[in-house]
């Protein structure tokens, strides 16, 4: 990364950041797409039970990802201020902290496994599928989060298209693994939506390891001596690292862990409502990534231009950011709206689930055009090393406000399941109002702390 001067140079390095980083985030969710779009052609409980189980994967793989994201507003400041010869020591401590991170989430879910699928009153099969894709996506997580703490790493010195070759990579392994073990081929047994999750594991291994060799031997890595020393554990750069990232990381948990508490609630209704909603939710949570993609790139560009004290310039990458998510999620909220039968026809054959999901569908407009706004805004957030704020922000409009509004709705209004939804919108609106008053606040704590302009 280099300092921009002009608007044009800042919009160039900002998409130089950002391209990679939307193929990276879009390749990781089409993981979970391909996971639950080829379930759904074993057959409708396949897909119920592999969206299930992916929806209570997804608030643990991002909150706890989250926390180990922490290691990016802190080697973009270093970076800012001129120290990479500090990156080394902080990128392995956090590895070793994922270590740990993975062993409790191991132990924790064994014991919590059981409980939580035998409350939601599943049909057999469906708990059965939903069941081993959660024992079988288990044995991923150790490389997951390592490659989270490489990942995070690589993106932080401004390298995002090297983790987003890397990812680009883990998309055919995880398709072709995927179709072997669904559907049973080349003599291989036949697992249905289970298959999806071993696929997925296999596809972190192989990219962790990717990952370590590159940037243990990569050119563009040589300054940085990466990998290269043992260091004994260091308590005070983990409190450091978790100070950052424990707040991102339950931000990030509030806000996916909603949508499985949804699930839970949703469990009331059919097998084909709940695939129908899991589908609709699932390609909400692709659009996502574009919004997503401009919070890990104002992370990095905000971190770099705040860590050199450059406050008008990191202050113009968060308008740019947060003004470039409004107009793309413009775009495909129409997009959407055109192709809704198409999309519905990617999840499933048949007629009533597809009918629901365009139901469905409609409601992740709104849902979609939300999130646009708050993402990029934790983003520049967390770019500032602000973090505390952004998480009570997030549990209170998705906690407090959108899910108990749902639930409400839902079970006393005549919209049923799409009550839910409402109730989701309603709490990303909040949270994006909350979020763009404490994105001003901070701007101007920083100007008055340094003497520098607000403007």
């Amino acid at each position: 990364m280099k300092h921009a001067i002009s608007l044009k140079q800042k919009y160039i390095q900002f998409f130089h950041i950002l391209i990679p980083i939307l193929v990276t985030q879009i390749t990781l969710s089409l993981m979970t797409f391909f996971d639950t779009t080829m379930s759904g052609h074993a057959s409708p409980a396949d897909l119920a039970g592999a969206a299930i189980g992916s929806s209570l994967w997804v608030p643990v793989q991002t909150g706890l990802s989250g926390i180990l994201m922490g290691i990016t507003p802190i080697v973009s400041h270093l970076i800012g201020r001129g120290e990479k010869d500090k990156a080394d020591f902080n990128v392995m401590q956090a590895l070793m902290l994922a270590l740990v991170v993975s062993i409790v989430v191991i132990i924790a879910g064994g014991f919590a496994l059981d409980p939580i699928l035998n409350a939601m009153g599943l049909e057999p099969k469906v708990q059965h599928v939903a069941h081993y894709f959660l024992v079988a996506i288990g044995t991923g997580i150790l490389p997951l989060f390592g490659y989270t703490v490489l990942r995070s790493f690589i993106d932080s010195i401004g390298q995002t298209r090297i983790s987003m070759i890397i990812t680009l990579l883990s998309l055919p392994i995880n398709v072709v693994v995927n179709y072997l073990l669904i559907f049973g081929k080349l003599g291989f047994p036949q697992l249905g939506g289970v298959g999806s999750g071993v696929g997925s594991s296999f596809t972190y291994w192989c990219i962790f390891l990717l990952a370590l060799i590159i940037v243990r031997k990569g050119g563009v890595f040589s300054e940085y001596q990466m990998l290269r020393k043992l260091y004994r554990i260091s308590l005070a750069k983990w409190k450091e690292l978790l100070k950052i990232g424990v707040p991102i990381g339950f931000a990030i948990f509030f806000e996916t862990a909603v949508f499985a508490a949804v699930t839970l609630f949703m469990s009331q209704y059919d097998t084909k409502t709940i695939a129908a909603h899991q589908s609709a939710l699932n390609f909400a949570s692709t659009l996502y990534m574009i919004p997503l993609s401009i919070c890990l790139s104002l992370t990095i560009l905000v971190g770099f231009e705040t860590g050199a004290s450059r406050l008008k310039d990191a202050k113009q990458y968060a308008r740019l950011g947060i003004g470039t998510a409004a107009g793309m999620s413009v775009l495909t909220a129409v997009i959407l709206l055109v192709f809704q039968d198409g999309v519905a026809l990617l999840y499933s054959n048949e007629p009533r689930v597809i009918e629901l999901t365009k139901h469905f569908l409609l409601y992740a407009i709104f849902f979609q055009l939300s999130d646009a706004i708050a993402a990029p805004i934790q983003g520049a957030l967390r770019g500032y090393k602000d973090v505390n704020s952004p998480f009570l922000l997030a549990f209170v409009a998705y906690w407090v406000i959108g899910l108990p509004l749902g639930y409400v709705i839902a079970n006393f209004t005549d919209l049923g399941p799409y009550g839910y939804w409402v109730g989701l919108i309603s709490g990303l609106a909040v949270a994006a109002v909350s979020l763009y008053l404490r994105l001003n606040y901070i701007q101007k704590k920083y100007a008055r702390r340094t003497g520098q302009s607000a403007v």
